[in-house]
């Protein structure tokens, strides 16, 4: 009976000092994260890119990119004859910017779209090595399955054998905007 009391109180005073430390713990107050603070020493007063996109047919490719890709139309603007001389831009040319975006917050990267109302002096490209300069651009998506059903929606086709997997388990979908840009989306597949 001794035996027993001496390891009931040797249990006791082994568990006892645990439990006041947990409860000590679970008292103190919350401290506040740790925030890290980055310098910023770059020379831009933002990080995201603007990106001005010339199409032939402003209207079809609104609707493209609202509608299958799903931006959103958050401004635009005109530029007039002599700021297009002044600047270089056009040589003289007016022309009026409808501002797209992934997300509609200050940040976010810019898709610029304007026409002329020219056709292209290129040939249709099939593969991004077929042209020069910008071809394509690839957005990450949260998942593929509302992109994949517009894509079917608005008869567009998918290019080569896409979707197709990545290694990492994401997965792939290649298209074209109706001037043959390429798009690259990036996601889960479900």
């Amino acid at each position: 009976m001794m035996q027993r009391r001496i390891l009931f109180f040797l249990s006791i005073s082994m568990v006892l000092p645990l439990l006041m430390l947990n409860c000590t713990n679970q008292q103190k107050p919350a401290e506040e994260p740790e925030t890290t603070v980055v310098e910023d020493n770059s020379e831009f007063t933002t990080g995201a890119i603007q990106i001005g996109v010339i199409v032939q047919d402003l209207e079809k490719s609104i609707d493209f990119y609202t509608n299958v890709i799903g931006m959103t139309k958050t401004g635009g603007f005109s530029v007039d004859e002599a700021f297009g001389e002044k600047s270089g831009l056009t040589g003289g040319e007016s022309f009026d910017v409808t501002i797209l975006k992934l997300k509609n917050n200050p940040e976010a990267a810019e898709w610029k779209l304007m026409s002329f109302d020219k056709e292209p002096n290129h040939p249709p490209q099939k593969h991004i090595q077929d042209d020069i300069g910008m071809q394509y651009i690839t957005i990450f998506v949260k998942s593929m399955e509302p992109f994949l059903e517009r894509i079917k929606d608005h008869n567009i086709t998918l290019l080569e054998e896409t979707p197709t997997f990545l290694e990492d388990g994401r997965q792939f979908v290649l298209i074209q905007d109706p001037d043959g840009n390429f798009i690259e989306l990036i996601g889960p597949a479900e």
